[in-house]
């Protein structure tokens, strides 16, 4: 049976980099073997993570239709802009809300040890690198083992043709081998 490797971009935008990035990463997941599930936050709207929120009106029906998606996966692929050197505030709210226990799941079920392979693609010319570093800290302190290699493309306006491609094909094969090897790590933790 296939590993499940999920998906997504830290982006809003219908039109957004990111989204097309995770989905060129999610081409190489399945290539390897991966029964990939591409999100799109958009279709799961959250309010602002409040416990008070969480108290009085219980866990969002969303945040439980992204745990049920996430929590058997053994991966995850994420694609994700840079906002004032950061990480976006739909990725972080997100990754708050579902890392939220719930009875009879184990501590973080949906994020701890899952493989994580980050990348992002940014209008300016470090391509959202510095967005991954926080990233990169906020997965691993939930307990994923985010993959060494991690993939950022500058001038994201100009780097994807009108298919959703990236133009640089060295560029594009590097982001299908993150997808393919983020199913090959999770594949042998998991065997």
């Amino acid at each position: 049976m296939a590993i499940r490797i999920v998906s997504f971009a830290g982006s809003l935008r219908v039109g957004s980099f990111n989204k097309k990035l995770a989905h060129i990463a999610a081409i190489g997941a399945r290539e390897a073997g991966a029964d990939v599930v591409e999100l799109d936050l958009r279709d799961f709207p959250l309010p602002l993570f409040d416990e008070d929120v969480e108290r009085e009106q219980g866990t969002p029906a969303n945040v439980k239709r992204l745990k049920e998606i996430m929590i058997p996966a053994a991966g995850l692929i994420i694609a994700c802009p840079e906002y004032n050197s950061s990480v976006t505030a739909a990725l972080k709210n997100a990754i708050d809300w579902v890392s939220r226990p719930a009875p009879g799941e184990g501590r973080l079920a949906a994020f701890n040890g899952k493989v994580g392979a980050i990348m992002s693609a940014s209008p300016g010319a470090l391509g959202g690198l510095r967005g991954l570093v926080t990233v990169r800290s906020v997965l691993s302190s939930i307990g994923v083992l985010v993959l060494p290699d991690q993939v950022a493309v500058p001038k994201a306006h100009e780097a994807f043709d009108e298919a959703g491609n990236l133009r640089d094909s060295a560029v594009h094969q590097a982001v299908k081998a993150l997808g393919a090897k983020c199913t090959i790590v999770a594949s042998k933790i998991n065997a």
